[in-house]
């Protein structure tokens, strides 16, 4: 989103010049207080401290306090005194038998609010010390239904690790891949998909990704936010079908009814599954029928389908989590009525064709081209779609959420938190915000 408030009439800047500026060391002093506990440079400069010659380390916990007990500054008899070396190889159970007597004294004792002070304070030290911390993967025997999951070209254990996860089919996000560390594996990965089930166990689920017999044939699976290029590539993929077939295809939208000049937005986003030697035209129109069903299931008026699909297509690239894709869509219409550009970093990456490179900023290159889909120099909406969206987005897109929203930033790069501000002060601590995520996380994503 903007950084600029509507009646400002310099040229907009993007969050990546927002980060920048935030860092920069002639208006803002960074505070001490703000190095990352942990960096290189932390490091370093704690090392420089320790001139007199003795080892550097860590501020210990006040000893007899509860934080000390966990940390084995401190063990139970300790309370009060600083521990002997000889100690250390006693502390966890010490700490372990002190944390059940404390929270047992509390319960059998009637002192509710203490005993859940402890527990909701000292949860997950708790949970380690006493060996009760969440598995990280699904046991075997838990595996259920069907999954179909896509691999495609450049995807890695990581990647991989991330997709088992959000369609279910691990319990952690980095399950799989820990795996693959842990057992010391790097296989090849074949693109395509594979039949697997949900909550399986890691090892489980590189048994079926690297078994052929899993792997489906002519089989696709097209994800939300994807554009017609990258959704040719995984058609070819998927149906070992030749991509230039794919491409001749969906060159001319009036094959399939579509008034528009390109099916940017039209390829509906599925799992398909096609007969052998299902031709090309045939299969893109499939996908084209399925966007008409979810566009009159909104309620669309047959005249207003570019103009949803358009909207719906940067909703779909800017909302991250289900519930902001109705808000996402408010900011749009606020925008528009009240006459503002709006200066969406995802119509810029599209038109400057930088939409991949992995960042939610736009370089300034792309913010200042002046192609028919930047919403930072030209009004209204792009020129057509800047991707093909879902279900959700097309729906959001014809029901916008109620409220006053016309900012918003998407503050957590990792679990999409996002706010949405009335204001443009408002506005700008959110910016705050995720400069600080950003400046705490490497710029990941940013």
């Amino acid at each position: 989103m903007t950084d600029l408030p509507p009646q400002d009439g310099s040229t907009p800047t993007s969050r990546r010049a927002a980060r920048a500026a935030a860092q920069n060391p002639v208006e803002v002093e960074p505070a001490p207080a703000s190095r990352h506990l942990g960096s290189p440079e932390a490091a370093r400069e704690e090392v420089a401290v320790g001139s007199s010659g003795q080892q550097p380390r860590r501020s210990a916990p006040a000893a007899g306090t509860l934080d000390a007990l966990f940390t084995g500054e401190v063990s139970t008899h300790d309370v009060g005194d600083i521990p002997s070396r000889d100690d250390r190889d006693r502390r966890k159970s010490r700490i372990a038998k002190w944390i059940v007597l404390v929270v047992v004294l509390a319960i059998v004792g009637g002192i509710g609010a203490g005993a859940a002070w402890v527990w909701n304070t000292y949860e997950s030290q708790i949970r380690s010390v006493m060996g009760w911390e969440e598995p990280k993967d699904f046991a075997e025997g838990e595996a259920t239904g069907e999954v179909l999951v896509t691999v495609v070209s450049g995807d890695t254990g990581s990647t991989i690790s991330q997709t088992l996860f959000d369609q279910g089919v691990t319990k952690t996000s980095t399950a799989f891949y820990d795996h693959l560390i842990a057992t010391a594996q790097d296989p090849p990965f074949q693109p395509g998909v594979y039949a697997l089930q949900e909550r399986m166990t890691s090892a489980a689920a590189l048994e079926r990704i690297l078994d052929p017999e899993s792997k489906r044939e002519n089989a696709a699976q097209v994800r939300e936010g994807l554009t017609v290029e990258q959704t040719v590539e995984i058609l070819a993929e998927g149906t070992s079908s030749p991509i230039e077939d794919f491409q001749a295809a969906v060159a001319d939208p009036s094959v399939y009814g579509v008034t528009a000049d390109s099916l940017e937005g039209w390829l509906f986003p599925a799992t398909y599954q096609f007969d052998p030697g299902t031709a090309a035209t045939d299969i893109v129109r499939t996908m084209v029928d399925r966007t008409i069903q979810s566009l009159d299931a909104a309620g669309v008026p047959q005249e207003r389908r570019e103009e949803i699909l358009t909207t719906a297509s940067i909703i779909q690239r800017e909302a991250r989590l289900p519930d902001d894709f109705a808000k996402v869509s408010r900011v749009i219409a606020n925008r528009l009525a009240d006459g503002m550009r709006l200066q969406m970093d995802s119509t810029a990456q599209f038109g400057y064709d930088e939409m991949h490179d992995g960042t939610a900023s736009s370089s300034a290159a792309a913010l200042e081209d002046d192609n028919a889909w930047n919403t930072y120099v030209r009004d209204g909406l792009p020129v057509g779609p800047i991707a093909n969206p879902g279900d959700v987005a097309i729906q959001a897109a014809m029901n916008p959420a109620e409220g006053p929203w016309l900012y918003f930033v998407t503050w957590n790069m990792d679990t999409g938190e996002t706010i949405f501000s009335a204001t443009y002060e408002e506005h700008q601590a959110g910016i705050r915000q995720w400069n600080e995520w950003c400046e705490a996380n490497d710029n990941r994503g940013c």
